[in-house]
């Protein structure tokens, strides 16, 4: 940990300007909670209309304190908030987490003041979590530099778990959730506005604090993604599963982001994209998180995604099916000997395949559980188990179930759920450490997460040892125009089209003959990047005479439109099988960013692409395309062969390595369409537009 983040999360000393003797104003919530939660620093309340704060000796200001503290809480606010980061700058003072509001998050006003903030911090190496947070909270040291109620309400226990969030009042949601869970939480954490320290950066701490086995994030915007990319890789390394929830998924969630933390919100599908590639798990909502929280912190990892249901209610065995469906999992397919071993166990005209039905000869035999369960605990190809009871009680030895249930889950070493809907038959399974849940949608939504997680955790990272060198066409336009597009497209491997660009009715001409068969004809010029809708493309050009007149066509109309104009490409006529597309942009905070999806016409109108951030493999440009609505195509349907979606995907990897290489030189490059053809008839760019980007020549 950062000896800078170190002075937040372990401080040996801690003021508050602004010190409160009412423990239930902000000012005085800090002191109450660093005094009950048995902090061992010095605490030094800074309040000038008293001499002592709920018991401690108070100070009329900094400058009259015994010593510089290393962490100071600014809950005063306004210019007296500024004016106070300024002083702990000029004092030496390590770290201030500034609760006031009213700076970036409000107007342009707001931002400048902040910034004036920030700066007075750096120029002397001084953190500054927040402004417009509800501060810090470190349970395993007591060091609680915050004000949220939500202590008060679910009073603190240390456990293996960190919140980190931009918002203060979802960081204590989410604590408030794992408390009532009966979970402990060690780091609860809120970044506000983060003028300076950033989740990213909390996170790099946090994971180096070798007692917390899962982090969970709250985001609005993803500021320092380098950071959280770096900490990432190492929870990956010490298996420390990170949690996230990005909100903003809206275009109005996104404006509400904006307006809230005062940052820009991230594109959603790139934040997607991002996540995927450094194995965070992106969940809808704080209530995801902290219903899955159990089941990570038992350290399940399963192999694989296949499921066994076994319930005592043939409707619940069909729920459980299609709870599996929707969740991603697929039901195992049991041996005959583990199917023959629960059959020795049931009634006649009970179900032994998966899912498995006990029937309600539970009642009458509650020793089935200690029966069946070891019957499929070996099974190879179970990864996981979901149990639902949906009714129980009186009659049951429900005790016993509950604890022939968790002897089977200490035998199996694998993730097991159970769904009990009734709060009597719950309870005794919780008491035995069962992961239990209220029915089957969160039970086995929790497995799914889980089988996600771990296999994305397992996805190798993908490395690019060497990168071309790319140098985008000198020129002061926008735009490449569609010669030099092309022309650094084929440098770099990427098969385009043969195509020649012509000046003359000679050339097109000549360009016709050589090329063979019907021809493209497009006017190339840079000041018009989307041809077709001024009519400067021609399709199906079947002989050199029509080829002219096209060429004499649009030569006129570019001169009609007083633009620039390199000449005319005159290119083959190539029908593909089918019209995909692959673009790339660079990001202002993501860097380097690739889309591959549908083609043609109406790319924008079907918007069915995936994201990937480079470096990828042609493997996972497989795995974005099957996510996309026209995945079954690509398969073949109807009695086609399938696309040769592999050349596809090595088209998208030559294109991830040009921009990554290029990085802010090339803004954005787009290939529509790409024509793929049949499983090894390979895949053709037939048109390309380069958008120079902040380097341009």
């Amino acid at each position: 940990m950062s000896d800078l983040l170190e002075s937040a999360l372990n401080p040996r000393t801690v003021a508050i300007i602004g010190a409160s003797e009412n423990i239930h104003k902000i000012g005085g919530r800090p002191i109450y909670y660093m005094q009950r939660a048995g902090f061992r620093g010095t605490i030094y309340p800074i309040n000038p209309s008293r001499t002592e704060v709920q018991g401690l000796k108070s100070y009329a200001s900094l400058a009259q304190l015994p010593e510089t503290p290393e962490l100071v809480l600014i809950v005063v606010a306004g210019d007296k908030a500024v004016e106070a980061v300024e002083q702990c700058a000029a004092m030496g003072v390590r770290s201030v987490v500034v609760i006031a509001s009213g700076f970036g998050e409000v107007d342009e006003a707001g931002r400048r003041t902040q910034q004036r903030m920030t700066d007075a911090a750096r120029a002397t190496g001084m953190r500054i979590y927040g402004p417009n947070t509800h501060g810090l909270a470190n349970f395993g040291t007591g060091a609680i530099a915050g004000f949220s109620t939500m202590f008060i309400e679910c009073p603190p226990q240390d456990g293996p778990i960190a919140v980190l969030s931009q918002s203060g009042g979802m960081s204590a949601m989410v604590y408030g959730l794992l408390r009532q869970k009966g979970l402990g939480v060690r780091h609860v954490h809120a970044t506000g506005n983060e003028a300076d320290v950033t989740v990213s950066d909390m996170a790099w701490a946090i994971a180096h604090d070798p007692e917390i086995k899962l982090m969970l994030l709250y985001l609005e915007n993803i500021a320092n993604p380098e950071m959280l990319a770096r900490t990432a890789e190492y929870a990956r390394s010490r298996d420390l599963p990170i949690v996230a929830v990005k909100a903003g998924r809206s275009a109005s969630g996104q404006k509400a982001a904006s307006t809230h933390t005062g940052a820009m919100a991230n594109e959603d599908r790139v934040v997607d994209a991002f996540f995927r590639k450094h194995g965070i798990l992106r969940v809808r909502d704080p209530h995801a998180q902290a219903l899955a929280a159990e089941a990570y912190l038992k350290g399940w990892r399963p192999a694989g995604n296949h499921l066994v249901v076994i319930s005592n209610s043939g409707a619940s065995c069909v729920m459980g099916a299609d709870a599996a469906e929707d969740n991603g999992l697929e039901m195992a397919v049991l041996s005959e000997v583990t199917q023959q071993a629960v059959a020795k166990s049931l009634p006649g005209f009970a179900t032994t395949t998966n899912p498995i039905d006990i029937t309600a000869a539970l009642l009458s035999n509650s020793g089935l559980f200690s029966e069946v369960l070891p019957a499929v605990a070996t099974d190879p190809a179970a990864d996981m188990f979901f149990i639902n009871i949906p009714v129980a009680g009186a009659g049951y030895d429900v005790q016993a179930f509950a604890r022939d249930t968790a002897a089977f889950e200490t035998l199996t070493g694998k993730p097991v759920a159970v769904a009990a809907w009734q709060a009597s038959v719950a309870e005794p399974f919780r008491q035995a450490g069962v992961a239990t849940f209220e029915n089957e949608g969160q039970a086995v939504g929790v497995l799914g997460q889980l089988a996600a997680h771990t296999a994305l955790l397992r996805q190798p990272l993908t490395m690019w040892p060497e990168l071309p060198a790319v140098t985008v066409p000198a020129g002061s336009q926008q735009y490449c125009n569609e010669a030099e597009s092309l022309k650094l497209l084929s440098d770099h491997g990427v098969p385009v089209v043969g195509h020649i660009l012509c000046q003359t009715a000679a050339q097109v001409k000549t360009a016709v003959h050589a090329l063979g068969g019907a021809v493209v004809i497009k006017a190339c010029s840079a000041e018009v990047p989307h041809k077709t809708e001024f009519g400067l493309v021609a399709l199906n050009i079947q002989d050199a005479d029509q080829a002219v007149k096209v060429f004499e066509s649009q030569t006129k109309r570019l001169k009609e439109m007083k633009v620039g104009a390199a000449g005319v490409i005159v290119a083959s006529m190539h029908r593909g099988r089918h019209e995909l597309m692959v673009g790339a942009r660079f990001d202002p905070v993501f860097g380097p960013v690739v889309l591959v999806g549908a083609g043609g016409k109406y790319v924008e109108a079907l918007k069915d692409y995936a994201v990937l951030l480079p470096p990828f493999s042609v493997g996972e440009v497989e795995t974005a395309l099957q996510s996309l609505r026209l995945a079954p195509i690509l398969k073949g349907v109807r009695g086609d062969a399938p696309m040769d979606v592999v050349a596809f995907a090595e088209v998208a990897v030559a294109v991830g390595k040009i921009v990554m290489s290029a990085g802010a030189s090339i803004a954005s490059l787009d290939l529509n369409p790409v024509m793929v053809g049949f499983a090894g008839e390979g895949a053709l760019v037939v048109d390309a537009l380069l958008e120079r980007g902040c380097n341009k020549g």
